[in-house]
């Protein structure tokens, strides 16, 4: 049987070990942490403890910890609810699709194009920014090519006209340095199985005194911003997954860096052209291979025994060319032939390796097929 490459952690990165124990525990413990018993008591302390070290992790303030079901739903949260009672939102070009997606619902969303690299142009930026402007919202890191943004300057502009700034922290989290408090947004989405976490809950951390607009109803339990009742063994899991991502940070974001690397390299000497450029994290590759179909390479290289994907895993199972590389400029055929490989902890040399010794073939047969 093939020995098979996970080279899609920016989709979903396998549950870590301690993260799974501490659910374990979590998850003898009766009650309902809303309840007023002993049993309910002992749910809110183990609720309250993983708050407590995720906001750590985070620079945040417990108390600014809202605790959702994953980035979807924060940022869903953000975009709808997040911004100055009428006033228009900015987004960027690139952003995920549950904060694209508030084209859809608002007519008063305004577009913030990126450069050929994938980071925001600030000048054409500025240029589209007023005081009609409520909430600014651009992704830390993106989900598809790994660039990262300039959210120091996002925050500057953002304030200098009176607006809120949101940033999807999610593919951030555990590969770059995250600090909410110094970073001065307003909002920040997090996620938990980006990093090891469990697959169900995320966090909207919105800083002390911004209000935000629930889009949902029922009994308030978070903030009065997200009813439901707060799964605490997944919230437990969270805030292990994420202390230990924050204690290997400096050596596993370097490991990783050399990765990347010599994936580009490899991939470029089979053909490819790289749209992870700098600055970017070290866990996202995006390479465009000209004259193939991504979902042949995608295919032989799942039979080769390798994990990658087309795009975001939100989009997939309908292949469609990449809306964040036609934002960045690319043809609609360069679009349509690229893919994602994305790292985590379990991600090794040995991984790259398989890659690199399966794309050249896997390139020239899916030439051969468009």
């Amino acid at each position: 049987m093939t020995t098979r490459s996970y080279l899609d952690h920016a989709a979903s990165s396998p549950l870590r070990p301690q993260a799974l124990v501490a659910m374990g525990t979590a998850l003898e413990t009766a009650g309902n942490p809303s309840s007023l018993h002993a049993s309910g008591r002992g749910a809110r302390q183990l609720l309250e403890e993983a708050r407590e070290s995720l906001a750590a992790c985070l620079g945040a303030k417990p108390a600014e910890v809202v605790f959702t079901s994953g980035g979807t739903e924060a940022n869903n949260l953000a975009l709808l609810g997040g911004g100055r009672p009428g006033t228009a939102v900015a987004i960027s070009a690139v952003e995920h699709p549950s904060v694209d997606g508030v084209r859809g619902r608002r007519e008063d969303v305004r577009v913030l194009p990126v450069t050929a690299s994938g980071h925001l142009d600030v000048t054409a930026a500025r240029a589209l920014l007023d005081d009609r402007v409520g909430l600014v919202s651009v992704q830390w890191v993106n989900n598809e090519t790994g660039a990262v943004q300039p959210v120091g300057e996002v925050v500057r502009l953002g304030h200098g006209i009176g607006a809120r700034v949101h940033s999807d922290a999610v593919q951030a989290l555990g590969h770059v340095e995250v600090d909410f408090e110094a970073s001065g947004l307003d909002l920040m989405t997090v996620s938990a199985h980006k990093l090891g976490g469990p697959v169900g809950i995320g966090a909207l951390v919105v800083r002390r005194g911004v209000e935000v607009v629930p889009s949902g109803f029922g009994g308030g339990q978070e903030a009065r911003l997200r009813s439901g009742t707060v799964p605490v063994a997944l919230a437990v899991g969270f805030a292990a997954a994420a202390r230990l991502a924050m204690a290997e940070l400096a050596a596993e974001s370097a490991r990783l860096a050399v990765l990347r690397d010599r994936l580009i390299a490899g991939a470029v000497a089979a053909g490819g052209v790289a749209n992870t450029l700098t600055p970017c994290g070290p866990a996202i590759v995006n390479v465009t291979f000209p004259g193939v179909r991504a979902d042949d390479l995608l295919l032989l290289l799942d039979a080769a025994g390798i994990d990658a994907s087309t795009g975001s895993a939100c989009t997939a199972g309908v292949h469609q060319p990449s809306e964040v590389l036609l934002a960045m400029g690319r043809t609609l055929a360069d679009a349509g032939a690229s893919l994602r490989f994305s790292f985590g902890p379990g991600t090794t040399e040995a991984d790259v390796d398989h890659v690199l010794a399966v794309l050249p073939d896997a390139v020239t047969r899916a030439r051969a097929a468009a």
